[in-house]
């Protein structure tokens, strides 16, 4: 089967994941893509603290994921690939990695960020990546959990950064609405 969702969430493993895409899903491997946290040891082992033993987790930079999911590594597998940031997914997709849809369910608010969605904060760099990646033709879809409503996450921030309402996010640093 492969891959059956692609999430940015900056929390990574989390109850939203394994109880609810998890099982709505029925996959049974979790892959965390980012370079910073398939360094760092305790984030290693605290991630693996959060995932049930019936799934396999595999925690790996963007060039390790890109070359075993290039290689069909996976492909017996039923992945859920775990972000923490639009510029890791599109990290991934320029090293030419199949993926058509992103479910973006997690972006927590910091200073610099505006809110766009409930769960979905942005800041200018995350705009950039979201735009190159609906340029890529991938569809960005905006979803806490499964039974949510599917919402265009682009038309959000389009709201933000066009006409008369854009707003220049560097300019209004802590700005939360």
């Amino acid at each position: 089967m492969g891959i059956v969702l692609v999430r940015i969430d900056d929390r990574l493993i989390h109850g939203q994941v394994v109880a609810g895409w998890v099982k709505a899903i029925k996959a049974n491997h979790i892959m965390v893509v980012n370079d910073k946290v398939a360094r760092d040891q305790m984030q290693r082992v605290l991630l693996s603290m959060a995932v049930p033993s019936h799934l396999k987790l595999s925690i790996l930079s963007i060039e390790e994921a890109a070359v075993l999911l290039k290689q069909g590594v996976t492909e017996e597998d039923r992945v859920i690939i775990l972000f923490n940031s639009p510029e890791d997914a599109l990290s991934l997709i320029e090293k030419d990695v199949p993926i058509k849809s992103i479910n973006v369910g997690g972006i927590h608010y910091c200073e610099g960020k505006k809110q766009i969605l409930k769960a979905v904060c942005v800041d200018m760099e995350d705009i950039e990546a979201l735009y190159q990646l609906e340029r890529k033709g991938i569809e960005l879809e905006g979803r806490i959990v499964p039974t949510d409503e599917r919402i265009n996450i682009m038309e959000s921030v389009r709201k933000i950064t066009m006409g008369d309402n854009s707003v220049n996010l560097k300019e209004q640093p802590g700005e939360n609405s």
